[in-house]
């Protein structure tokens, strides 16, 4: 039978996005996927034809249709692939992503590169987002990329290894592999750039390098002295031990790999971070890593966004008049924000980029199918049938990265019960069109690092919309966890108690019966709920109201012993002798996500 709607994809797609174009919740569709053997996680990328053969195990009546080259298509997100050099190439300073699990060093490891203390300043010592540095060490340049290693940024880390020609895989010494390590791990394969294993912490009680070279090899990673061609440092953030033998194998792989780039083409590169800041507009981080970069260019970034460059700005803060290839920059000038990954193209003149973007928004225009165009919103409510309860959200956070992150995370943890809807997501400060947003919408408004004008706090508490603020990224999660916990239906739980075997009825009405009988295993209580049940077929539940021992009422009748038992049911009971009562409880249990 054919499909009843057709959804355009590219070669590869992320797991988030194939379900947000499939409107089924994210956890549904990694479960279908590790049902055929596929272990993959939110963020990452699986090929069309998976894509396609695990749509079709859904049943969704939706058929995929690969996506042609000629569609126009996007110049952001993670699909970069860097420009290859020419014969006038010139030598550029290795670009060096450095990952791993939280907490296993990686920013204290680049603090002792640096000589300065970024860890001191990171909220919950995680880094949050993707943070760029270059140092001289020998009188030749690196730059380093500090990716964030708590789960929730795994799309910021995947943004990591695909700009870099070195990834760093930071391990603890005394704690091994973690499953970050292992999302790290598969992030640098996925994009073919040469692996350096750093163990840190080696100078911690319980390190046991040789445990973790075990565990490396089982992720096919086999080091050095065992044959394979992993380089394996040894290393203490803490003491500086092993750190310049660090940095001589980024020069040695470097010089192997000939890292070169063009100088005489327009600048190009990749937007790493963007944020607003009061008094300079949108401001974005990024890498050059072609052509060189200059105060007055006019650049445009993803297709949409469109600046002259006003200042450019080192990884110290300091304004410089050009930037060459793996030079990482801070960018001022643009009219409108960029987008976390977003390719950035340099032209002569206003004129050009200015023409740039008409050409990119009309093939945008040209390849955007009915699919494309329809509102997301719309497709849910039609395909949930109003069975899922939403909460609706409001997500302010300071930069591109972070919010992407969070939106990521939070889209993780729809359900077939319960989801997260975005009414309104951006950039900086919470403000009075939040408030208002949130008024209409009755959403809970959260902020990731950003703060409230006093302004807004007072419109807030006028208006009761309640706003929540949070710099550590996984309390943010457990905070809409726990609200979407709420909207769950509860659980109706049963709990056992105790058969009776009926030996004479004394009383029957329409609505209430006495009887009598002995308890053959377990007990009865009262108040209680029991089922009444002749041989294997129940003829109705009843309440048991009053419970009796000789002339004495009471609460509890063991097993082996003698009672009366008041009953209350619903319908008129034809109850034999030879019947039995299994007792039981029922109550109402809240549930967690």
């Amino acid at each position: 039978m054919a499909a009843s709607t057709q959804i355009e994809i590219e070669d590869m797609i992320t797991v988030g996005t194939l379900a947000e174009r499939l409107s089924i919740p994210v956890s549904r569709l990694i479960t279908e996927l590790m049902k055929n053997g596929v272990m993959a996680t939110v963020n990452e990328k699986i090929d069309f034809d998976t894509a396609q053969i695990i749509t079709e195990e859904l049943g969704l009546g939706i058929e995929l249709i690969r996506k042609s080259e000629d569609s126009g298509g996007n110049r952001s997100g993670l699909t970069h692939e860097k420009v290859k050099p020419s014969a006038k190439a010139v030598t550029r300073p290795p670009v060096v992503a450095v990952m791993g699990h939280v907490d296993h060093g990686k920013t204290s490891l680049l603090d002792k590169i640096r000589s300065s203390h970024v860890v001191d300043k990171e909220a919950g010592g995680i880094t949050q987002y993707i943070s760029a540095y270059q140092i001289e060490y020998k009188g030749r340049e690196i730059t380093f990329l500090d990716t964030p290693g708590h789960e929730a940024f795994a799309a910021v880390r995947e943004h990591g290894a695909q700009l870099t020609d070195i990834v760093i895989i930071v391990i603890a010494a005394d704690e091994g592999i973690k499953p970050q390590t292992v999302e790290a791990i598969r992030f640098a394969k996925k994009v073919g750039v040469k692996i350096i294993v750093a163990i840190n912490k080696i100078d911690k009680p319980g390190a046991d390098v040789n445990r973790i070279k075990q565990q490396l090899s089982e992720q096919d990673l086999l080091v050095e002295e065992w044959g394979g061609d992993t380089l394996v440092v040894e290393v203490s953030a803490k003491t500086g031990e092993g750190v310049d033998n660090l940095l001589d194998m980024i020069l040695l792989v470097a010089d192997i790999e000939e890292l070169k780039a063009d100088l005489d083409v327009p600048a190009s590169g990749l937007i790493i971070e963007s944020h607003i800041e009061i008094g300079r507009g949108p401001v974005a981080r990024a890498l050059v890593e072609a052509g060189i970069l200059k105060v007055g260019n006019y650049i445009v970034a993803g297709g949409s966004s469109y600046a002259k460059i006003r200042t450019l700005e080192d990884d110290k803060r300091q304004a410089i008049e050009s930037a060459k290839p793996s030079t990482p920059v801070t960018i001022t000038g643009f009219r409108s924000l960029p987008d976390f990954g977003d390719e950035f193209v340099a032209y002569n003149s206003e004129k050009e980029a200015k023409e740039a973007i008409g050409q990119l928004l009309k093939q945008k225009k040209n390849s955007a199918t009915r699919m494309d165009i329809s509102s997301s919103e719309l497709i849910r409510l039609i395909n949930r049938n109003n069975q899922v309860v939403e909460l609706n959200v409001i997500i302010k956070a300071d930069v591109q990265g972070s919010l992407r992150s969070v939106m990521d995370s939070l889209k993780a943890l729809d359900t077939e019960e319960v989801a997260v809807r975005f009414v309104g997501t951006g950039i900086g400060p919470i403000t009075d069109n939040d408030i208002r947003l949130a008024t209409t919408t009755n959403a809970i408004i959260y902020g990731f690092n950003v703060h409230v004008p006093a302004s807004s706090r007072q419109h807030a508490k006028r208006d009761k919309v309640n706003i929540k603020k949070y710099n550590i990224i996984y309390e943010l999660i457990d905070d809409i966890k726990e609200e979407l916990s709420k909207l769950l239906k509860p659980e109706v739980v049963e709990t056992e108690l105790g058969k009776l075997t009926i030996k004479g009825i004394f009383k029957t009405t329409k609505t209430d019966l006495i009887c009598g009988g002995e308890v053959s295993s377990g007990k009865l209580q009262a108040p209680a709920l029991a089922r009444v049940m002749r041989g294997k077929t129940e003829l109705a539940t009843a309440e048991i109201t009053n419970l009796k021992k000789g002339p004495s009422d009471v609460k509890i009748v063991h097993q082996g012993e003698m009672c009366g038992v008041d009953l209350k049911t619903k319908q008129k009971l034809d109850l034999q002798e030879g019947d039995r009562l299994e007792a039981f409880t029922r109550e109402l249990v809240e549930r967690k996500l």
